[in-house]
């Protein structure tokens, strides 16, 4: 059954929500709210991105209006190219997302179609007067692309998202648990500049197929735009140790996605290893896996075949001819 409570559908595959009771009196006020999230146009999209999609799906269906920021001086700042390669891949980002299934009404914003202005730049100037330099410092930490001899420009980075929120007049504002610190920095110091502050929203980040971090310079993640053939390849290469659940990417890819598209999930298999299998929960799916009642090929060959079902909309949506 399709669950209906609003709530529920929210909490579902999120780290956390803050805070909850926030969000259920915003929920129950009867206006339209705005929800948001950036994304630096640096590279494919991939499935990394979904969980993230998915709760903006979710926030649409409920009424909210959606804003993806196309945050193009964020990724010049954090050493991600010069603009003109960056608004390309912002176009690409832009279609991946409407292919991906987020309404007509959502709404994509260029970063610097309003960072540049002088308020916005007098605003963040006084943002910067009541943030300490460890804060901020603190709010880059896992962003940043130099981990060494840090950039000036970094520390405008976790400043310049907080301002984001304020100046898109941004209810929720939804992200990956590593843009955790500054979303706390925005609601913490927003207010003291007469903004509101916003409810946060964060999804999990899923580990790359390798199990390592998933970065592209290690082509250890799945586009969106890849083949079926491809998708097969990458994931019966994937690291997936036999009973083991911690660090496993891809019964992270059947907790976070997977389970999150369908129903039900059905693990086909050769009869003589036990024939089909059917699970209503990821928890009841991990036991089985922990105890060794599936094997890891069985695992592998049904997430690509779930994967592929995913994604084949989203290729038929897009013009691969186009994609980045």
């Amino acid at each position: 059954m399709i669950e209906r409570d609003p709530m529920k559908v929210l909490l579902r595959n999120v780290e956390e929500i803050v805070t909850r009771a926030e969000l259920e009196e915003a929920l129950a006020s009867g206006t339209q709210l705005r929800a948001y999230a950036g994304f630096e146009p640096s590279g494919s999209v991939h499935i990394g991105h979904l969980p993230i999609i998915t709760e903006l799906k979710e926030l649409q269906r409920l009424g909210f209006h959606i804003i993806v920021l196309l945050a193009d001086v964020h990724a010049y700042l954090n050493e991600k190219g010069d603009f003109e390669r960056i608004r390309e891949t912002a176009e690409y980002n832009r279609r991946c997302f409407a292919a991906a299934g987020l309404s007509e009404e959502t709404e994509y914003i260029l970063g610097s179609s309003f960072q540049l202005d002088a308020e916005y730049m007098l605003d963040l100037l006084q943002l910067a007067t009541v943030t300490t330099e460890k804060r901020a410092r603190r709010s880059m930490d896992e962003l940043s692309r130099s981990k060494t001899d840090r950039k000036v420009s970094q520390m405008l980075y976790p400043l310049m998202q907080a301002m984001d929120i304020a100046y898109l007049d941004i209810d929720v504002a939804v992200g990956g648990i590593d843009q955790r610190k500054i979303h706390m920095l925005a609601r913490e110091n927003l207010p003291k500049l007469g903004f509101k502050a916003p409810i946060c929203i964060h999804t999990p980040l899923l580990i790359g197929l390798d199990g390592a971090k998933m970065s592209s310079s290690l082509d250890n993640y799945i586009s969106v735009h890849e083949s079926e053939s491809e998708v097969e390849r990458k994931i019966k290469a994937a690291f997936c140790p036999s009973k083991v659940v911690d660090g496993n990417p891809v019964l992270q890819i059947y907790r976070y996605i997977i389970f999150g598209m369908v129903e039900e999930v059905k693990i086909e298999r050769e009869q003589e290893y036990g024939g089909d299998v059917i699970y209503h929960s990821y928890e009841h799916f991990e036991r089985d896996y922990e105890l060794g009642k599936l094997h890891p090929q069985d695992v592998k060959q049904n997430a690509s075949r779930y994967l592929n079902a995913l994604l084949t909309p989203i290729r038929k949506r897009l013009d691969v001819s186009k994609t980045f």
